[in-house]
């Protein structure tokens, strides 16, 4: 099992962010297991509270955070299946990257 990454790759552009959600409108497959699609990163930002971000694909090793606004960005690799948990009152978004050519 190879651990998570640490940071996006080289060479990517940002292409799409979502909307801000909170701990009451989070859309439910965030909660669950998904994927990004091949080519597709992500880095989920906290602008307030706490939010669990957990790795569970078994390409990975385990991987479990708590991200803040001062932690940094979770960064989600393409096609490893993760999900989000808040934990009490937050506020985030994902931005989304691709490769340049």
């Amino acid at each position: 099992m190879n651990p998570p990454a640490r940071s996006l790759p080289d060479g990517l552009r940002s292409v799409r962010r979502s909307g801000d959600f909170t701990e009451e409108s989070v859309p439910t497959a965030l909660l669950a297991d998904h994927a990004t699609k091949d080519g597709s990163w992500g880095l989920v930002h906290v602008e307030s509270g706490r939010l669990a971000y957990r790795v569970t694909d078994p390409r990975r090793a385990a991987f479990e955070t708590v991200l803040t606004p001062e932690s940094g960005p979770g960064i989600i690799e393409p096609t490893i299946r993760h999900h989000v948990e808040p934990l009490g009152p937050v506020r985030f978004h994902v931005e989304f990257f691709r490769t340049t050519d």
